[in-house]
């Protein structure tokens, strides 16, 4: 949704460029509650028969996926335009400067807040227990309902922090390694081949004999 919506949202067509636009910042400024209550309880008054499941699924997406757009398009733009125009003076397509230039620059600015935005969407899951999605958090609270356990509420929601940190905790340590990668990557690709001589060498040798009256 998000790389759809992006590309839409830097296309030279307004016909496509304006939708994508109102789509993105319409639900980029619903909370996301409302969207999963849209879904759910639209679905039980119009038999649309989707089920919490769903409402959870596609309350994330359209969420998430339009903040992911924004900072899709905001990742290519902020690619510097010299390097945009360079490629269509040698004859480069818009597909071919976005696929080949523009994006491998802006994967590695993106990727903090693309992880950080994956991290926020794990810990929304959460609010699929309100409309009754069978998720960790809704089992967790049926469990430390319990009554033959003395309602061991503070333990199991311990357990369920327990996890989430977890979770985040591997995303984060993901986003690390992808990105000390694309830092070595930019490295390999800048330093010279071994092979190539230096710019500045004297190629003559002590034994080459300058003709008279050359310089």
């Amino acid at each position: 949704f998000g790389a759809v919506f992006a590309s839409a949202r830097i296309s030279d067509h307004a016909w496509v460029r304006a939708p994508a636009t109102v789509v993105v910042e319409t639900f980029r400024a619903v909370p996301m509650l409302i969207l999963m209550f849209f879904f759910y309880y639209g679905s039980l008054q119009y038999d649309l028969r989707l089920s919490p499941m769903w409402a959870v699924v596609l309350g994330l997406t359209l969420y998430n996926g339009s903040v992911l757009a924004e900072v899709f398009r905001a990742g290519l733009v902020a690619v510097p335009v010299g390097q945009r125009e360079a490629a269509y003076a040698i004859g480069f397509r818009k597909n071919q400067v976005v696929r080949t230039i523009l994006l491998p620059q802006a994967v590695r600015t993106m990727l903090p807040a693309i992880i950080s935005q994956l991290v926020i969407l794990l810990k929304d899951t959460s609010l699929g227990f309100i409309i009754t999605y069978n998720e960790l958090l809704y089992v967790g609270r049926q469990m430390g309902a319990r009554q033959e356990f003395g309602f061991p509420y503070i333990p199991t929601y311990m357990v369920i922090a327990v996890v989430y940190i977890g979770l985040c905790g591997l995303l984060t340590l993901l986003a690390n390694r992808l990105e000390a990668r694309s830092r070595r990557a930019v490295k390999t690709a800048r330093s010279p081949l071994s092979s190539d001589p230096p710019a500045n060498r004297d190629t003559a040798r002590p034994d080459d004999k300058i003709p008279m009256g050359k310089s």
